[in-house]
């Protein structure tokens, strides 16, 4: 009876759910059959492995989120280490979040307003003498900017988990002799996987499929699927080949998620 309600009071999830996440990725999957004359035809799949240009592109958005992913870890789990420990931790993490408030496209043009060549780093540069540099359109200034937005999205699941560690793990360690880096990668960064598990799908997935910053800050030098995607259905209208190129990222995904899933609750286990 109790499970039955459950249902019933479930059943506007459920209507979600159909209508806006299955319904379309069964759209998307028809639609990647279906030929530019409105045909049933797999060449679209065909095309898409046997084309060099198309598997560049996959290789370069993995390798760009590959990047993406490692450099928001670098910067988010020596953060979320040290703010877990701060006493003004509340505050710092407000800080951190406070940037996913605003909205991603001006955060984009704040960056374009940054490294341009009349923005204020350029400016610095040559009251130094070293003259006007190319910033933007860049692979460096793409991974920068796609870094900056996605580290909130990797520091908030690595911050959770080291913040659920129980202080006493670590006074024992400290109490059987081992120095911080031993705690730190004995102790603290074992407990956390899970943290780092989430933050990397967080991160990598999204990353697979940036096509706005592709575009705005790395111009025609950072190709993506997601980019591709965005050509196919807003310029080609070859909305088929689109749809197939959004298939092969949504098989990606689940791999990544299958990838970095939690292997302890598959096998039973209880994590400490």
């Amino acid at each position: 009876m109790k499970q039955s309600r459950l249902h019933l009071l479930a059943i506007p999830y459920y209507l979600w759910l159909l209508l806006f996440v299955i319904a379309p990725l069964l759209l998307l999957l028809q639609q990647s059959f279906i030929s530019t004359d409105g045909s049933f035809t797999l060449k679209n799949y065909q095309h898409f492995f046997t084309s060099a240009n198309y598997l560049r592109m996959t290789v370069a958005s993995f390798w760009y989120a590959f990047l993406v992913t490692l450099f928001t870890f670098a910067l988010a789990y020596p953060l979320a280490y040290f703010l877990s420990r701060s006493q003004r931790k509340d505050l710092w993490l407000m800080l951190v979040i406070l940037p996913t408030w605003v909205n991603l496209l001006l955060k984009t043009y704040a960056f374009i307003g940054l490294l341009g060549n009349a923005g204020p780093i350029n400016t610095l540069l040559e009251s130094l003498g070293l003259g006007t540099q190319q910033l933007l359109f860049t692979d460096a200034s793409f991974l920068l900017v796609a870094s900056y937005i996605e580290l909130p999205f990797m520091f908030l699941p690595i911050f959770n988990s080291i913040n659920e560690i129980s202080p006493n793990l670590m006074e024992a360690a400290t109490d059987l002799g081992a120095s911080k880096w031993t705690i730190v990668r004995r102790v603290v960064f074992p407990l956390s996987l899970r943290g780092v598990r989430s933050g990397i799908q967080a991160v990598f997935i999204p990353s697979l499929s940036l096509f706005m910053l592709t575009r705005l800050i790395g111009g025609n030098r950072v190709i993506t699927l997601g980019t591709a995607v965005e050509q196919h259905f807003l310029v080609t209208q070859n909305w088929g080949m689109g749809a197939t190129i959004g298939v092969v990222l949504m098989f990606a995904m689940f791999l990544i998620l299958f990838m970095t899933r939690d292997r302890s609750k598959a096998g039973g286990k209880v994590d400490a």
